[in-house]
């Protein structure tokens, strides 16, 4: 999954195990943004290096993301 400022990439997770819609504590309703798990490939490289770890993120309704399969 990639995340866009504009024209350019500026996070990238791979191993996505789950995007998911966030639901209010008390009032069981969706929230506007989506929650998820993965590495955080922090150069860039499509590949997940020894330093590169498994987070938690959280996408706002206003992110421009692209979720595609490396074919690599």
């Amino acid at each position: 999954m990639e995340i866009y400022a504009g024209d350019k990439v500026v996070r990238r997770f791979l191993k996505v195990d789950k995007v998911s819609t966030a639901l209010g504590t008390d009032d069981g309703k969706p929230r506007a943004y989506r929650f998820g798990y993965g590495v955080l490939d922090e150069n860039l490289n499509f590949q997940v290096d020894p330093t590169e770890k498994k987070v938690y993120f959280e996408v706002s309704d206003f992110a421009t993301c692209l979720f595609f399969e490396n074919p690599r």
